[in-house]
C-alpha cells in the first residue's frame, strides 16, 4: 500500500510521520525548505505535561535537558502580588519551556533514524489529485516529481497549500494580539519561575504595555513578551531596547542588570479554524487547521494533539481498512476541541484587554481576570486544558456496566503504573501510540507478586480471552490502582490516551462493544443499516 503524504516539516508534520512510522504505516515527508532550521532563541514553546511526554516517546529524548520545567508561576498587578504557585523540582505538571528549534530538532534527528519516514527538501507543493484508490501530489523544485500516496496530511502551516488546493475556507480574526518579544541572557530574582506582571509601575518606552511575561530557557536564558496595544505601531529596535533596560530596572530595584540580547521579534496572534479538516483523503493538521495563541494558550500542543488523535487513525485505515466514522472523527474530535478554546477566548478578551467598565469598580474583579490568564499559561480551565471527547462519535451507547471512575469518558487518562504482557513494569503512557487499545486491569496486589502468580488466577484468564476476541488489536495491562476505580474494574483506552469506558468487573460483551465502537466500527455498521432503510 502507498504511503502516507505529510506536507510540512515543521513539529506537526514530523511528529505525525514519527506517530505513523511507531505504528508500521511509512511516510512521505515533504519539505519545501532545504531540511535544517535555523536557530531563533526567541521563538519558543510551552509544552505542557501530555504533549512533552508525547515528544519524549517519538525522539528518544528527555525534554526536560534542554529546556526548563517553570519553578513556579507568579502574577503580579502593579506590586501586588495576585497568585503564587510552586512546582515541585520532578512534578509532571509543570510547563516545559523549551525554543522550537529545539523541539524540531530532535524530532529531525529521529526522522533520520526511521527507515519508514523519507523526507523530501526542496519539495515544494503545487498540486494535489484524488481518486477512489488514493492520492497524487506534485511538487516543484529542484527536486520536483509526482508522490503517490493512500493519505495526504496538509501540516503546511497558516498559509497552507494543501487548504488551499481542496478549497477549504479559513475564517478568523487578525491580530487578536500583538507581542514585542525578546531573548536575552541575564539574572533575574526569580531564577527557574516565570511571571505574568500587568500593569507594572514603570514608565514605558514607546507604544504603552499593559502586560509582561517573563519565561526561563535554560543557561540563564529569558524570554520576555510585552503586550502591545491594538494597531500597527512600529516597534523600533531603539524602543524595544529601551522598554528591555525599563522592564529588568523595574524588576531590580531601579538598576539595570548586564545583559546580552540574544534575539528579538515581534509575535502576531491571529485566531481562525478552517471550515473542514477533511475532503476525502486529505487531512489538515496543526496551524494549517486552526490557529490560536491568545491569553497565553499555546498553538503547538494543539497541533501535536492533531497529530496523536490523527495517527492511530490513519493507521487503523492503512491496516486494516478505512473505516469512514473513524476517520470523520478526527474532524469531529479535535475541531470541537478548537473551537471550545477559541470560544473560551472570545468570551475573555472583552473582559481582560477592553479597561475601564465594571473591572474598575467591582471586588475581586482583577483577581478573577488573573485566573483567566494563569489558566491559559499554565495550561488549565477552559482556555488550556487539554481537549476532552465527551460527544465524540466513537463513544459507545449505554453499557450495562459501566462504572465511573476519577477520568470521564472522553478525558485523557491519568498516568499510572501498568504491568505489560511480559511481566515489565512500565507507565500506562508509555503504552501509548502503538495502534492498540489498551485493556487496564485494576487489580491491587499484583504489584508485589510475580506476575507468574497472578497471569493465570482469578479474573485474568477470563479477560485475557475476551481481550483476545476484540475486533481490533489491543493490550491487556494491569495496574494496582487508578483515581477512584473500584478493585477489578477494567478500564479500556484509546491509543491517544483517551478513555473510552470502565466496567465493573471482566464484561466480554461490553467489552468488545465499546471496542468496536471505538474503532468506528458500531458507527459505521449503524449508518449502513440506516442507508438500507431507506
Amino acid at each position: 500500500m502507498d504511503p502516507v503524504i505529510v506536507v510540512g516539516a515543521g513539529p506537526v508534520g514530523l511528529a505525525l510521520a514519527l506517530a505513523l512510522a511507531r505504528q508500521d504505516v511509512p511516510c512521505v515527508v515533504l519539505d519545501e525548505g532545504p531540511g535544517k532550521d535555523e536557530p531563533r532563541p526567541a521563538r519558543t514553546v510551552v509544552l505542557r505535561e501530555d504533549t512533552a511526554a508525547l515528544l519524549e516517546r517519538l525522539t528518544g529524548v528527555a525534554l526536560d535537558e534542554h529546556g526548563v520545567r517553570w519553578a513556579g508561576w507568579r502574577s503580579v498587578r502593579r506590586k501586588q502580588v495576585m497568585t503564587e504557585i510552586a512546582f515541585d523540582a520532578d512534578d509532571p505538571a509543570a510547563p516545559l519551556h523549551i525554543a522550537q528549534h529545539t523541539v524540531t530538532g530532535a524530532l529531525r534527528a529521529a526522522v533520520a533514524d526511521e527507515p519508514l519516514v523519507r523526507l523530501a527538501v526542496d519539495s515544494r507543493l503545487d498540486g494535489i489529485e484524488q481518486e477512489r484508490s488514493g492520492v497524487t501530489a506534485h511538487t516543484r523544485g529542484p527536486n520536483g516529481t509526482w508522490w503517490r500516496g493512500s493519505y495526504l496530511v496538509g501540516c503546511d502551516g497558516p498559509r497552507s497549500t494543501v487548504r488551499k488546493l481542496v478549497d477549504i475556507r479559513f475564517p478568523g480574526r487578525t491580530a487578536v494580539e500583538r507581542h514585542a518579544v525578546a531573548a536575552l541572557r541575564t539574572e533575574l530574582p526569580w531564577e527557574g519561575r516565570a511571571l505574568l506582571h500587568r500593569m507594572p509601575p514603570w514608565r514605558q518606552s514607546g507604544p504603552s504595555a499593559v502586560e509582561v511575561t517573563a519565561r526561563p530557557l535554560p543557561d540563564g536564558v529569558w524570554r520576555l513578551d510585552w503586550l502591545l496595544p491594538p494597531g500597527k505601531d512600529l516597534v523600533t529596535p531603539e524602543i524595544l531596547v529601551a522598554r528591555i533596560r525599563e522592564t529588568l530596572a523595574g524588576w531590580t530595584d531601579g538598576s539595570t542588570p548586564a545583559y546580552d540580547l540574544l534575539d528579538t521579534g515581534v509575535h502576531t496572534v491571529h485566531h481562525r479554524l478552517a471550515r473542514r479538516w477533511r475532503v476525502g483523503r486529505v487531512f489538515l493538521a496543526g496551524d494549517a487547521a486552526h490557529l490560536l495563541g491568545a491569553l497565553g494558550t499555546q498553538g503547538l500542543d494543539e497541533g501535536l494533539r492533531d497529530a496523536d488523535n490523527l495517527a492511530w487513525k490513519l493507521a487503523s485505515a492503512w491496516h486494516h481498512g478505512p473505516r469512514e466514522a473513524l476517520l470523520d472523527s478526527y474532524q469531529t474530535e479535535r475541531r470541537a476541541v478548537i473551537a471550545a478554546r477559541l470560544r473560551a477566548a472570545d468570551q475573555a478578551l472583552p473582559v481582560l484587554r477592553g479597561g475601564g467598565g465594571l473591572r474598575q469598580i467591582v471586588p475581586g474583579a482583577a483577581r478573577g481576570h488573573d485566573a483567566l490568564l494563569t489558566d491559559g499559561h499554565l495550561g488549565r480551565g477552559p482556555l488550556g486544558a487539554p481537549g476532552a471527547y465527551a460527544s465524540s462519535p466513537l463513544a459507545p451507547g449505554h453499557l450495562e456496566g459501566e462504572i465511573p471512575v476519577g477520568t470521564l469518558p472522553g478525558e485523557p487518562v491519568t498516568d499510572v503504573r501498568v504491568t505489560a504482557e511480559d511481566g515489565s513494569f512500565v507507565q500506562l503512557r508509555d503504552r501509548l501510540g502503538r495502534g492498540a487499545l489498551l485493556v487496564v486491569l485494576i487489580a491491587p496486589g499484583t504489584g508485589v507478586w510475580d506476575r507468574k502468580h497472578w497471569v493465570s488466577a482469578g479474573v485474568m484468564p477470563r479477560l485475557a480471552a475476551a481481550v483476545t476476541a476484540l475486533p481490533c488489536p489491543a493490550e491487556l495491562l494491569v495496574a494496582e490502582s487508578y483515581p477512584d476505580a473500584p478493585a477489578h474494574s477494567v478500564l479500556l483506552v484509546r491509543p491517544d490516551g483517551h478513555l473510552v469506558t470502565a466496567l465493573s468487573g471482566v464484561r466480554p460483551a461490553d467489552l468488545y462493544a465499546a471496542a468496536e465502537a471505538a474503532v468506528g466500527g458500531a458507527a459505521k455498521e449503524e449508518a449502513r443499516v440506516a442507508s438500507g432503510a431507506r
